[in-house]
């Protein structure tokens, strides 16, 4: 009796360790299904200088989400494990950043370089005719003044050129070039290299009451013999 009081006890153990097993197993494969939440920053660069770029966009295509660098080029935005993060700016690369599944940790921080994407446009001529016949035709009817008579020759006349410079106002240049030469000859007034009117009069200037002494002393002014006057 003892014997198969045991042996239906085990048999209850085993039941409920395989009944807790069975429980179990959907929890942890629900929470292997789960995708964690992560903290998605970083800087986003330029390949050459590892300058900022902003204005960059960090967008989850898959989610609808992003968000945009800030004037030094960082960012901040939460993502899930798994996904794929597109970077995009004018001028350069798409970038794609991939979250790894199994990631652990809260946060994941990148550095990201973009390169340069030069795009050469083909170039667009625009024509006000349909097509190139309709353009020599329209340019061999056209019709030129001849060149008297015409507006070009009048204003280029002599006559009306002269009366245009000696009407013309003086402009900011022409001002600014007169100041500047007055403040050149006072200067050269001021260091004695220039004439002032102390040296442009006889009567005022030493050096000629010297020479006219001189004049007198040596008899210059004196009537010469022979001479009628």
């Amino acid at each position: 009796m003892s014997g198969s009081v045991r042996i239906s006890s085990s048999w209850l153990v085993l039941a409920l360790v395989i009944l807790a097993l069975v429980g179990l197993r959907p929890t942890r494969a629900q929470a292997q299904g789960q995708r964690r939440v992560v903290q998605f920053t970083g800087i986003i660069a330029t390949g050459d200088s590892l300058l900022g770029v902003p204005g960059a966009t960090v967008f989850v295509p898959k989610a609808g989400r992003g968000t945009a660098t800030n004037a030094y080029g960082y960012f901040s935005l939460p993502v899930l494990t798994g996904d794929s993060i597109v970077i995009r700016s004018l001028g350069y690369r798409n970038q794609t950043v991939v979250i790894p599944p199994d990631y652990q940790r809260q946060s994941y921080s990148v550095i990201v370089q973009l390169k340069e994407d030069a795009t050469i446009l083909p170039e667009v001529r625009i024509f006000p005719y349909a097509t190139e016949k309709e353009f020599k035709r329209a340019f061999l009817a056209l019709k030129l003044p001849k060149e008297r008579g015409s507006a070009m020759a009048d204003n280029l006349n002599e006559q009306v050129l002269r009366r245009i410079f000696n009407n013309a106002p003086v402009t900011s240049m022409g001002n600014y070039r007169q100041t500047m030469q007055n403040q050149e000859y006072d200067q050269a007034r001021r260091m004695g290299t220039a004439p002032t009117p102390q040296t442009n009069n006889p009567l005022l200037n030493p050096f000629s009451w010297l020479q006219l002494i001189n004049q007198i002393k040596q008899g210059e002014f004196k009537k010469k013999e022979g001479v009628d006057y």
